[in-house]
């Protein structure tokens, strides 16, 4: 009975095999999608320790916006992955893959929506930011120079 059992394991594990591995990322990918990541969290530190620096923050003050830059972040990877994909087939099709050529207007299409979304979201993460920017001058004022520094950067 065990000997059966475990036949039909193994019978069955030979079969699902094939999908497993069609279905899990090549390590090719796993790769460039963890780089992408180590990438976005460095890029976050460095943002956050300049805009700390130039608006004189405190450590709850940088955590708070650390969080809500990684908020944002989140809403904005997919959008960045549709824009590299949509570059990847315009790029196969100037190349003269005919898959690619067919694809040419969705492709374009798709990351001009991409990145009108992206400036969206860059802009409600500044009102959102300057309504939670840290005052430096007398209460009820705004530092208008805050804004303008955070929005340089």
């Amino acid at each position: 009975m065990r000997t059966r059992a475990r036949t039909r394991m193994a019978v069955m594990m030979l079969a699902l095999l094939p999908w497993v591995a069609v279905a899990a990322p090549t390590g090719r990918e796993a790769r460039v999608e963890e780089r992408l990541e180590r990438a976005e969290q460095r890029q976050r530190l460095r943002q956050v320790l300049e805009l700390s620096d130039v608006l004189d923050l405190d450590n709850a003050q940088a955590l708070k916006l650390e969080e809500t830059l990684q908020r944002f972040d989140e809403r904005r990877r997919p959008l960045r992955k549709q824009v590299r994909e949509a570059a990847r087939i315009l790029h196969r099709a100037s190349r003269g893959d005919s898959e690619a050529l067919a694809q040419v207007d969705a492709a374009a299409l798709g990351a001009f929506e991409a990145r009108e979304r992206i400036a969206a979201l860059d802009k409600e993460l500044y009102r959102r930011w300057r309504r939670h920017c840290p005052r430096r001058s007398a209460p009820g004022s705004r530092s208008p120079w805050r804004a303008a520094r955070a929005a340089r950067r």
